[in-house]
């Protein structure tokens, strides 16, 4: 029995994204008579019908290719269901040209929206399966996402490459880590790298705590500090505001990055030599790590054997050293944020990582 399977990437790019797909589109031709449908640029490309019938060709040498071969683009799911100006019905349009191409089934490949959003259309009917991609590890029910552990790895060679400016040069450097709802990336690179304080959105700081880790580096002769500090991540009285309260205080401070703010309230409160470090989106690229390549191959071949046994309205997951598939509706939506009783967090603080919030006291 020959199946129409569509594929798309959508939210922001991430190592093993085409290690995925590349596991999809190789376990169906095994598993069945599959035929791929690359649907270009998102969701935005099933709604404007943009996509192509791919061959088996296009999916060998793209293990160890970064980013995705389908483009992506972010549609905010809060939006799905607005019609603009264009007066396209968005919802409407991605099932009739899901119809169009006569797809049996939709892998989307994507975050937190991306989910919600597949978890929609499963509930208007279309036979969707989920994988879950993204460099901040934040998809509930999975213990990891595919992307994390080369971002991790990036993040981490930021970090230790720090090490040697900030010896020579006796300062303290603030590495803003991409992360802004979830700090698990600037956790793992932080605790990987040696950083002396942690900074994450899920515990909120103390400026004068941060102060105390470079005092206390400073009477034990240690000439520099290393900051690793997440996008999102605020103060305590920061984590008491509204997020507009928020954004207008920043713009009363000049800046939107967390480093910056934070390297300039060192400087005059210790006067210290305080620099800033933001590899942005050099954390997305690149090739995927042999754990990603892995893993991206392992979700792509569980989800085609999903699609031939028709099991639809999941999203693929890892438990301890088994793939699984989680309802979709249990996910879509549903934050995994880093807890205080982590183990990470409890291996850092036994390290003497400092997250400068109330429980180092």
């Amino acid at each position: 029995m020959k199946r129409r399977i569509g594929i798309l990437t959508s939210g922001g790019d991430c190592p093993g994204l085409n290690a995925a797909i590349r596991g999809v589109a190789r376990a169906s031709y095994a598993l069945f008579d599959a035929e791929i449908i690359g649907i270009r640029g998102g969701y935005k490309g099933l709604i404007e019908g943009d996509y192509q019938e791919m061959t088996k060709s296009q999916f060998s040498n793209i293990l160890t290719v970064g980013g995705t071969i389908l483009g992506t683009s972010r549609t905010p799911f809060r939006e799905m269901r607005m019609v603009g100006e264009d007066n396209i019905d968005k919802v409407a349009a991605m099932k009739e040209n899901y119809k169009k191409m006569g797809l049996d089934c939709l892998v989307t490949l994507g975050g937190n929206g991306t989910h919600k959003t597949a978890n929609l259309l499963s509930q208007e009917g279309l036979n969707v399966i989920g994988l879950p991609k993204t460099i901040d590890n934040d998809i509930f029910g999975t213990d990891f996402t595919f992307g994390f552990h080369t971002a991790v790895e990036t993040a981490t060679d930021v970090i230790d490459r720090i090490h040697t400016t900030a010896a020579s040069h006796n300062r303290v450097m603030v590495v803003e880590i991409m992360g802004n709802k979830a700090g698990w990336l600037t956790l793992y690179a932080g605790l990987a790298g040696g950083a002396d304080a942690i900074l994450i959105p899920e515990l909120p700081y103390d400026i004068n705590e941060v102060a105390k880790v470079i005092e206390k580096r400073a009477m034990d002769n240690k000439n520099f500090t290393i900051i690793a500090v997440a996008e999102g991540a605020m103060d305590i009285k920061e984590s008491r505001m509204k997020r507009k309260e928020r954004e207008a205080k920043r713009a009363e401070e000049g800046t939107s990055f967390v480093s910056v703010r934070i390297a300039k309230q060192l400087t005059e409160m210790l006067n210290v030599d305080s620099r800033t470090v933001i590899p942005g989106h050099i954390l997305r690229g690149g090739t995927p790590c042999a754990y990603d390549r892995i893993l991206s191959t392992q979700f792509g071949v569980h989800a085609a054997q999903l699609i031939s046994n028709g099991t639809y309205g999941v999203t693929v997951a890892l438990h301890g050293d088994r793939i699984v598939h989680n309802s979709l509706s249990e996910v879509a939506g549903v934050a995994k944020p880093v807890t205080p009783s982590n183990y990470m967090v409890k291996t850092a603080r036994s390290m003497g990582i400092s997250f400068c919030d109330t429980q180092d006291d």
